[in-house]
């Protein structure tokens, strides 16, 4: 999934992580362009997986 394409479809998504993890703040799940690192720091921290782990299960969203 490219920067674009999660840029489009994120609010979709966002709300898909929402349902599987509760305790993810609307901060937590910001998508800032060019702050993709960062938010996936925070995701993994809060789900504690891994950063390939959490690429590869939002891709499947």
């Amino acid at each position: 999934m490219d920067k674009l394409e999660l840029k489009g479809k994120w609010n979709e998504l966002k709300g898909k992580i929402k349902q599987a993890y509760a305790d993810l703040t609307d901060d937590d799940l910001k998508y800032e362009e060019g702050k993709d690192d960062e938010m996936l720091g925070k995701l993994q921290q809060k789900t504690g997986k891994g950063r390939d782990e959490l690429v590869k299960w939002i891709k499947s969203l």
